[in-house]
């Protein structure tokens, strides 16, 4: 059960609303009756869903909330992709950094609630489980990154703003292209038949997890009656698997054979370009259910797929 069923309506900003986890925040907080300012930027330009802001021009961003009563921003705007990060600090670090630090001082300045949305990959993913008092140790630019996003986050806290980071794993859900998530992006693995070969990983730990659940969570601490703790954690209950194992659930959805995937035990190398992923970041949850928040998923992700693929193909 929700812990927020019965709470009051509230006006809800959403950064990053037109990617993978803004679109399903979006969708959540609008059908429990909030008021939802969905944000993007390139994408405002051809889709009049979304209200186009630049997050990196501070000014304009001063000049929208000092024009906007909101009660809640879900900070989900972020360079999500490591090798991205690795390969342009620069460019990463103003949105994984900076936006988040002043939307932390406009929380104080304005009062409303910041919901940061951060990543497993501030550990190194050497000694799980993790919860949210271990110290994080991250092994990439990303990681370093979205820590340093938490790290100005909790410094609002010190000037009254009621702010947190939700920690969360890899993510996927019903997708606009499948590269959109690094889940969803194994559909295309699984249906190419033309005689290409892949090779899978079958060393690294994961524990996929579905926006709509994400989104539901985020709701359910938007709509707390309680000041946040500084930092949650949140992943589906389910069991952990690797991307070989992710890949087999999608196969059988499909009904399509995997010979011309392979799956590598062994730990992968780091090649130019690349940057080293975790071993295991399992989260705990348990500093979220302590606040009375569910942390139940609503679909297995063994159901979920088959289902979603059956939808997408009818």
């Amino acid at each position: 059960m929700s812990a927020a069923k019965e709470a009051a309506p509230k006006v809800v900003v959403v950064t990053g609303a037109s990617g993978l986890l803004g679109r399903a925040v979006t969708a959540a907080f609008t059908k429990r009756g909030d008021a939802v300012i969905p944000l993007a930027f390139t994408r405002a330009d051809s889709d009049k869903r979304y209200t186009k802001l630049d997050l990196t021009d501070t000014a304009a961003v001063e000049a929208f909330f000092d024009k906007t009563k909101v009660d809640v921003v879900v900070h989900a705007a972020a360079e999500r992709r490591p090798d991205v990060a690795e390969a342009n600090p620069a460019a990463a670090e103003r949105i994984n950094v900076a936006t988040s630090a002043h939307l932390g001082e406009l929380a104080k300045k304005h009062g409303f609630t910041l919901l940061y949305i951060s990543t497993d990959y501030v550990f190194s993913g050497r000694a799980p489980p993790y919860e949210v008092h271990h110290t994080p140790d991250p092994l990439q630019m990303y990681g370093r990154q979205k820590l340093a996003g938490e790290e100005a986050v909790v410094a609002s806290r010190e000037g009254g703003a009621n702010s947190a980071s939700l920690r969360v794993p890899v993510l996927f859900g019903r997708a606009e292209y499948n590269a959109e998530s690094a889940v969803n992006v194994l559909v295309d693995v699984v249906k190419d038949q033309s005689g290409k070969t892949y090779t899978m990983d079958h060393y690294q730990i994961r524990n996929p997890t579905n926006v709509d659940d994400v989104a539901r969570v985020l709701y359910d601490l938007a709509h707390l009656t309680r000041p946040l703790p500084p930092i949650l954690h949140f992943r589906s209950t389910g069991p952990q698997m690797t991307k070989w194992e992710m890949t087999q659930v999608i196969a059988r959805a499909l009904d399509l054979p995997l010979d011309h995937v392979t799956p590598v035990s062994a730990k992968p190398e780091t090649k130019p370009g690349q940057t080293e992923r975790p071993w295991n970041t399992e989260l705990s949850v348990a500093a979220l259910e302590e606040l009375g928040v569910s942390t139940a998923e609503e679909k297995p992700f063994t159901q979920w797929w088959p289902e979603y693929l059956a939808a997408e193909h009818k």
